[in-house]
């Protein structure tokens, strides 16, 4: 509470700086004030009134030119924090030859992590806050599309400024993040050693799958497979479920020395002559030793460094509120509006149905993942494979491929070469992803994982996707009319613009474009879709408001309410048209543990690259119009999409396309 005498000094400061620079300006001095009182600490940050006094700016020339010095430097740093990052951890993203202990304690350091410290102890922080506004969420969401560019630049600025979080937080959660990430990096399952209850082998010699993005594309391929398929994926389900649940024996990870049964969960020794050749040695641990909640140890360490960041957030005090109100500016219960207009829909059973009929059988948990509604269902993946591993035996060569890709995407022969020009292609350690650049002069890299023998199919299927962030991220940096505004709405839209890509896979690799009846088929995949991640995405919201609820829970803790709640979700959404009551199959993603609160972007991004598409197919024309949508900016989610399409983001179009679908 403001005492009275401090109320007094700031109306004498107030009425100073009035007989200053004049009446006209009154509101920006309040404003100003207010602001930066909010954040100043008496104790370290000095003589209050001196600084306002001095750093207040009512001149339009020299308040212009103190902005546009504050955006180009802040590109500036941004961009080669970033950079200094990105080198840091290059050892363990990339798959560059051996890594050494070393590596890892590197791959932990946020260089930026005292930047925000630096900007508020040097006074630039203040200097922004005092002479620009600081909105809340409800403001920019109603008044928003009102703004002009600039003002959405000068919102974005002081935006930065909104918490003081201390750089051993800051450090904390980019240390907890990065360990997760290792975690998930090494996951590997060797499926040669995945034995049936008969002690078959139905995957081939090495085989090698990170949990959990290879083990769903693998599931998602059997359905190719008519002779074993259905077996194989019941036995990928039951490895997921031994991952969540914590009853996988820690022998068995990214261990091709030991066979193992995940019925009975029994270890033994590999035979000599399934052991591959250039396999890794590892040692040999036949006790069946479960992994010792290793799983919700990272969990729990990305919820505690969060946590440490709740007491400077007071507008947002909790890290589920900054992953919506300030990272998502989308308030939680829309987006769980959105995701359960999907989940509740009346169409469900009536996609189910089809499905069944497509396959001949009851569904059941595997059916999660159904993919025969699109042309690869349909093409045994290793022939599919066969053609990416010849087209792409490096990452090079898919570089170098990238101009004829963005043609036949239809950007024009010059977009396509400048863009290609401006980004890097990486081999990845873990599954891939995309890496913005943070200032125009550097380049986003794509990183995909490329196997000895040639980028197989999913490694292909990651390369497109991330290909969309990199063009998105190209152009919403390089093209945007501020660098402040660089970037999308969220990360659901970057998502969606990389969906818009990965849609195109089959086509691209020259297996047909869409008829009729494949269009008809997409709007089905693209609703079944997103009714699986959505459920995906309400448990990962609600395994962090059971954390913020028992904040000193042990790993073992988490873990059991985790898997409930992966039932509870499960049976209330999915049982009645998938059976297979109380699995807790909804707990695989490992962005759970790699990227906290990161899950609730993707049902939103299909939703959103659903009226993408629907918008590019109006137009006729996918390169212009990705390019169009891309340079409006980081302005509000419902006033990109309405830039975008003509409609705030809405469930509303994918249902309707869905049941026109069905009839």
């Amino acid at each position: 509470m403001i005492t009275l005498v401090t109320l007094t000094l700031m109306t004498s400061l107030t009425d100073d700086l009035i007989k200053q620079h004049g009446a006209d300006q009154k509101e920006r001095i309040e404003r100003g004030i207010n602001q930066c009182k909010a954040l100043w600490n008496k104790k370290t940050d000095g003589d209050f009134d001196a600084f306002v006094k001095q750093h207040f700016i009512s001149d339009p020339k020299t308040l212009k030119l103190t902005f546009d010095h504050f955006e180009a430097n802040f590109e500036a740093m941004d961009g080669h924090f970033l950079e200094i990052g990105r080198e840091l951890r290059k050892a363990t993203e990339l798959e560059l030859g051996p890594k050494t202990a070393a590596d890892d304690i590197f791959a932990t350091y946020e260089p930026s992590a005292h930047v925000t410290d630096d900007l508020f102890a040097n006074k630039l922080a203040f200097i922004a806050l005092l002479n620009w506004p600081l909105t809340k969420l409800k403001e920019r969401l109603e008044r928003g599309g009102q703004w002009s560019r600039d003002q959405w630049a000068e919102a974005r600025l002081t935006g930065r400024f909104s918490r003081r979080v201390p750089a051993d937080v800051t450090q904390g959660i980019a240390a907890a993040s990065a360990l997760g990430n290792q975690y998930i990096d090494e996951y590997n399952v060797w499926m040669h050693h995945v034995l049936t209850d008969q002690g078959e082998r139905l995957f081939p010699s090495k085989m090698k799958l990170i949990s959990h993005w290879n083990l769903r594309d693998e599931l998602k391929a059997d359905y190719a497979d008519t002779a074993k398929g259905l077996e194989k994926q019941r036995l990928i389900v039951k490895v997921m479920e031994r991952i969540v649940t914590q009853t996988i024996p820690a022998a068995v990870i990214d261990n091709p020395n030991v066979d193992w049964n995940p019925y009975s969960n029994k270890v033994t020794p590999s035979p000599a002559a399934e052991v591959e050749a250039d396999a890794p040695k590892r040692p040999v641990d036949v006790s069946g030793k479960a992994e010792a909640d290793v799983r919700y140890v990272r969990l729990k360490a990305n919820f505690d460094a969060s946590k440490k960041a709740d007491p400077f957030s007071p507008a947002t005090p909790t890290a589920i509120d900054r992953a919506f109100d300030l990272g998502a500016e989308m308030p939680e219960a829309r987006v769980k509006e959105l995701l359960t207009a999907v989940l509740e829909s009346p169409l469900v059973p009536k996609v189910a149905a089809e499905i069944e009929k497509r396959l001949g059988r009851k569904l059941e948990p595997v059916d999660l993942w159904y993919n025969g509604f699109v042309p690869r269902g349909k093409i045994p993946e290793e022939k599919l494979s066969e053609l990416t591993r010849k087209k792409y035996p490096t990452p090079e060569a898919f570089a170098k491929d990238i101009p004829r890709i963005l043609k036949e995407l239809q950007f024009p022969p010059d977009q396509a070469k400048w863009l290609a020009e401006h980004l890097v292609v990486d081999p990845a350690r873990g599954a891939g992803h995309a890496l913005q650049a943070a200032r125009r002069g550097d380049f986003p890299h794509l990183r995909t994982r490329v196997m000895p023998d040639g980028m197989d199919f999913k490694g292909y299927n990651i390369a497109v996707h991330e290909l969309g962030h990199n063009i998105e991220q190209l152009y919403s940096l390089y093209e945007v009319d501020h660098t402040l505004l660089a970037g999308v709405p969220n990360t659901a839209f970057t998502e969606a613009l990389a969906f818009v890509f990965q849609a195109k896979d089959l086509e691209l690799l020259g297996q047909g474009k869409p008829d009729a009846e494949v269009e008809r088929l997409r709007v089905l995949n693209d609703f079944w879709q997103t009714l699986e991640i959505a459920g995906v995405a309400l448990v990962d919201i609600a395994v962090w408001h059971w954390m913020y609820d028992h904040p000193k829970a042990r790993p073992a803790e988490l873990r059991e309410a985790t898997v409930k709640i992966t039932k509870d979700v499960w049976n209330k959404y999915y049982a009645p048209v998938l059976g297979g009551k109380d699995t807790p199959l909804l707990g695989i993603y490992s962005h759970m543990i790699a990227y906290p609160l990161y899950l609730f972007n993707y049902p939103l991004g299909h939703l959103i690259a659903f009226q993408i598409e629907e918008q590019v197919k109006k137009k006729g024309t996918l390169g212009p119009e990705f390019r169009r949508m891309a340079k409006f900016g980081a302005v509000t989610p419902d006033l990109w999409m309405t830039n975008a399409s003509g409609e705030p983001v809405s469930a509303a179009p994918l249902l309707r396309a869905t049941e026109g679908a069905l009839k």
